[in-house]
């Protein structure tokens, strides 16, 4: 089992203590997002969870809880860009706070291991391409030593992303223009010796330099794991997505990091609310169990072909 640890939420920032107490207990519990009344219960234990991937736009509050993680494999997706408070209001200075967070993470665990993200990309008269294409270079130069991979991705304008960034004048990229900029980040990334990947995107990139990458990456986890592994393509994400099966473990409307393009949070008020039932000794994520709630153990297993003890 791969675990995501979280899509719907920055886990490391906000409710690190939370995922450190459920791992020395062994199990947590994860609603479902289509019905919250159905839960399951997913087990923890080193034997099961083959690797675990992290998502986050600050880790520093899991730099003291790592070494608790010495029994699991586990990287993460980094996502650092060149906004300002205007579009990622409650992050801390990108130079003088997350570039050297960065850096003492790829330390800690290695660069092969720290994912960058550059992405979304929004198009406003602020964040204009030339912006882009400057921020781009500045942090890559920062981080050519730290990482070995960038991913991109183009904004998707859906409605509540477009209700939540209305007042930041966001504009719709043109093929032509999201070409041109995918082949100038290109050569920006071969610069600096980083690979360059593009994330679930509809259009193909190949012509500007740029192949379909995965976020959980099958290739890279068989790398850090050095054994194969027996897995499909994730049939929840979109057919773009190039992940395989995972297991989320986090909840929609709890992330406080307040990002305008963020399609994971509906409503201010509701992560207000959920925020309130945050609780670091539930099992559940901002809640607790109720009376209507029902709890199943969800069958999980690993995906190491054990008959493979090496990569070829």
């Amino acid at each position: 089992m791969i675990l995501s640890v979280s899509r719907r939420t920055d886990i490391p920032n906000y409710y690190a203590d939370w995922f450190l107490a459920r791992m020395k207990e062994g199990f947590l519990y994860v609603r479902n997002p289509m019905n919250v009344h159905q839960i399951s219960k997913i087990d923890l234990s080193p034997e099961v969870v083959d690797c675990i991937v992290f998502w986050t736009k600050n880790p520093a509050n899991m730099f003291d809880k790592l070494a608790y993680l010495q029994k699991y494999m586990y990287y993460f997706q980094f996502t650092l860009t060149g906004y300002g408070k205007d579009v990622e209001p409650n992050l801390p200075n990108k130079r003088e706070e997350l570039i050297p967070t960065f850096k003492r993470l790829a330390d800690r665990i290695g660069k092969e291991r720290v994912i960058w993200r550059y992405d979304p990309i929004l198009i406003s008269k602020r964040y204009s391409m030339d912006y882009h294409l400057k921020a781009f270079e500045e942090i890559a130069s920062d981080l050519a030593d730290y990482t070995e991979k960038v991913v991109i991705s183009f904004v998707d304008l859906y409605s509540k992303t477009r209700r939540n960034a209305k007042e930041l004048d966001i504009r719709q990229i043109t093929n032509e223009e999201m070409i041109a900029l995918a082949g100038k980040m290109a050569r920006i990334a071969s610069k600096y010796n980083l690979i360059i990947e593009s994330c679930a995107e509809q259009m193909d990139l190949q012509e500007a330099g740029i192949q379909h990458g995965s976020c959980i990456d099958k290739k890279l986890i068989e790398r850090l794991l050095g054994c194969k592994l027996i897995a499909e393509k994730d049939r929840n994400q979109r057919k773009e997505c190039g992940c395989i099966e995972s297991v989320e473990v986090g909840f929609y409307n709890t992330c406080l990091n307040g990002c305008k393009y963020c399609y994971a949070n509906f409503s201010d008020n509701k992560v207000k609310d959920n925020v309130k039932l945050y609780d670091q000794d539930s099992p559940l994520l901002c809640g607790n169990i109720a009376s209507d709630d029902k709890v199943t153990a969800r069958k999980v297993k690993s995906l190491k072909d054990n008959q493979i003890s090496f990569l070829e």
